[in-house]
């Protein structure tokens, strides 16, 4: 199956929507942007005519208005009907997911290919209310998707494998990084990335260091670009709490996964980070920035705490099959920028270092929360002999 040179459709005039629209146009597509809200359309039709024109003016392109032209914007679902790939980029919620894939199924040929752009439902269980569930993908952009290489392709276990190639070919052609991931909660990187958040919350919540000097160690030591709560602030609350709370009810309550009542409070607060003006930090003008303890054996032993349960995840991951090493590596640095693979990290850090840290942290909790994945037991023992 070939999708290039085919039309597009996108489901959902949002941010992610138009960016997937932008995405497709730019890789030469027709491309049929539909939302049932006139509203959104017009916002949507407002902010990629000045995106797309932005980049010809900064020498990018050269054929902005062409660009522009091939997207059309419609409320008809029938509009729908010549496309050859429909992507769906709406609210995170099941059922209403459902209800919209089966009137696109009225709407297209059989030939047609329908994907999801879920960070966190099941593919599978989207594809089971298709009435072709052999035609069902995931395809699951980063935002903001003009910017962001990374593309988590995620087949149903219906999901015949010539869509799953035809997938993993068209995102190529779209200057993407594709990884293919198992359909399991939070795909790749929504499940691995979880102890950033979560091992930095509990931390926090147990008093043994504040939001800065927190943030300060995984930026000055680890090198990443962002502290845990700077970034949960930047993603946002309502979203970062939401795709936790989900992975945790989705893996039956395992204790990993747990979310913490401190983020939960300020999502019921509606201080939802940056785009609300106060989160973990206040960003009002005059607001006071906290100053970190900069202590070198404090700072170090957040940086090893976190990072354990991170490569612990990682290896996990790798252990139960739902991806690749390459994959799983890519994933990690493409999708969320971290400065180096996970398991790449441990092979530097040594196994055997990563599993003294979390059997020391299981000796002190007894919480399955801190069991180390049999894999890194094995790379730990081979790294004695």
């Amino acid at each position: 199956m070939n999708m290039k040179n085919q039309i597009i459709g996108i489901v959902g005039a949002g941010a992610m929507g138009s960016g997937i629209a932008q995405v497709a146009a730019m890789a030469g597509h027709k491309v049929v942007l539909f939302d049932n809200n006139p509203g959104s359309l017009e916002k949507a039709q407002t902010s990629l005519h000045t995106n797309i024109h932005k980049l010809q003016e900064k020498g990018k392109i050269s054929n902005a208005a062409e660009i522009f032209q091939s997207i059309s914007f419609t409320s008809k679902i029938e509009d729908f009907a010549p496309c050859k790939l429909i992507i769906e980029a709406i609210i995170e919620q099941l059922e209403v997911k459902k209800a919209v894939f089966a009137e696109i199924e009225k709407q297209v040929q059989d030939d047609c290919a329908l994907a999801t752009n879920t960070s966190s439902l099941s593919v599978t269980a989207l594809a089971a209310s298709c009435r072709l569930p052999e035609r069902f993908i995931g395809l699951h952009f980063f935002n903001p998707p003009p910017l962001m290489a990374l593309v988590e392709v995620i087949p149903a276990i219906q999901t015949d494998p010539k869509i799953t190639d035809a997938s993993v070919a068209l995102m190529q052609s779209w200057g993407k990084t594709p990884v293919q991931a198992k359909d399991t909660p939070g795909f790749i990187v929504n499940r691995v990335a979880r102890p950033f958040y979560g091992e930095a919350l509990r931390i926090y919540e147990e008093g043994i260091a504040d939001i800065a000097t927190i943030d300060y160690a995984m930026t000055h030591l680890g090198g990443f670009r962002m502290g845990p709560f700077a970034l949960m602030d930047y993603i946002g609350h309502d979203v970062n709490y939401v795709v936790t709370e989900t992975v945790f009810r989705s893996f039956f309550h395992d204790p990993r996964y747990k979310p913490s009542f401190s983020q939960k409070r300020l999502l019921e607060a509606g201080w939802l980070g940056r785009k609300s003006g106060k989160g973990f930090y206040d960003y009002s003008p005059d607001a006071t920035v906290p100053q970190p303890d900069t202590n070198p054996e404090k700072c170090q032993m957040i940086l090893d705490r976190i990072l354990a349960m991170l490569i612990n995840e990682a290896i996990d991951a790798l252990y139960l099959g739902i991806a690749q090493e390459s994959d799983l590596e890519i994933a990690m640095t493409k999708g969320v920028n971290y400065p180096k693979g996970l398991i790449q990290w441990c092979k530097e850090w040594g196994a055997s270092k990563c599993l003294a840290v979390l059997d020391d942290l299981y000796r002190t909790y007894h919480e399955d929360r801190y069991r180390a994945s049999a894999l890194l037991r094995k790379m730990a023992d081979e790294e004695k002999k």
